[in-house]
């Protein structure tokens, strides 16, 4: 399950997924983005595990991201446009709403 807060002074690896992916967006700013394997390589660091473990996270990024974005925590880019987190496929990028 996700947390509600993103604590920055936790220790990474007591981050939940969804943390990841928040503390990662925000790193990046606003109006910039994310690819969802950069989230799955920074969780699976964090975590300790080897350098090909990345891998077995990027499907739980997705429904992280599908989550978060139905929240309106997040954004989910296709083609640099929002998409529907109920409705895309292919390459997508993940970012912060931008406040306009």
């Amino acid at each position: 399950m996700q947390n509600e807060s993103a604590p920055s002074d936790a220790p990474k690896s007591r981050l939940t997924l969804a943390d990841t992916i928040l503390e990662l967006c925000a790193e990046r700013g606003p109006g910039k983005s994310i690819c969802p394997t950069d989230a799955a390589r920074a969780f699976a660091h964090n975590r300790g595990e080897d350098e090909l473990a990345w891998r077995h996270w990027l499907s739980k990024v997705r429904g992280e991201a599908v989550g978060l974005a139905r929240q309106g925590r997040l954004v989910i880019y296709r083609k640099g446009k929002p998409a529907d987190p109920d409705d895309f496929r292919g390459v997508y990028r993940l970012g912060l709403p931008r406040s306009e």
